[in-house]
């Protein structure tokens, strides 16, 4: 799956001396410029990690719930992954996350995902609730990220 670059006319990263500042990342699949909305959004692999967490069960009367915002979860913090990459780094050198909700309560769904990406410490992290976000009201979660990324 190409994640792919901004939908609209911004740098995805920018480095700064040591540091890169990754802009805000949402779940919008490039290809179609549509929200990420469950489970068949994403790869195979990323469901069935998802399922060892316990997510993905494929029971509908569970997934239809959970399913938007935790797809949308990995499908955010996978495109970390992969610019932090592009740059040269590991989700392990991101040390900074500014995780923004639809709802509140999606944060927890969100955190158990975001596990999946960090095998030690978990990154400095702030959590906002917001009213909307572009592109769409199918949109749950954005997030940004800082990477410390110090030139040998």
């Amino acid at each position: 799956m190409s994640m792919g670059k901004p939908m609209a006319n911004y740098a995805a990263a920018k480095r700064v001396g040591d540091f890169v500042f990754m802009s805000g990342v949402v779940a919008v699949d490039p290809s179609t410029r549509r929200a990420v909305m469950g489970y068949d959004d994403i790869p195979d692999e990323a469901r069935e990690a998802l399922h060892g967490l316990g997510y993905a069960t494929g029971q509908m009367s569970v997934d239809v719930f959970e399913a938007p915002v935790v797809a949308q979860s990995w499908f955010v913090l996978e495109r970390i992954r992969q610019i932090a990459a592009d740059h040269g780094g590991t989700m392990d050198d991101v040390v900074k996350l500014v995780q923004y909700f639809r709802r509140l309560p999606d944060y927890a769904l969100y955190n158990r995902v975001r596990g999946l990406f960090y095998a030690g410490e978990p990154p400095v992290s702030t959590v906002v609730e917001v009213s909307r976000f572009l592109p769409s009201d199918e949109v749950l979660v954005e997030v940004e990220a800082t990477m410390y990324l110090p030139r040998h």
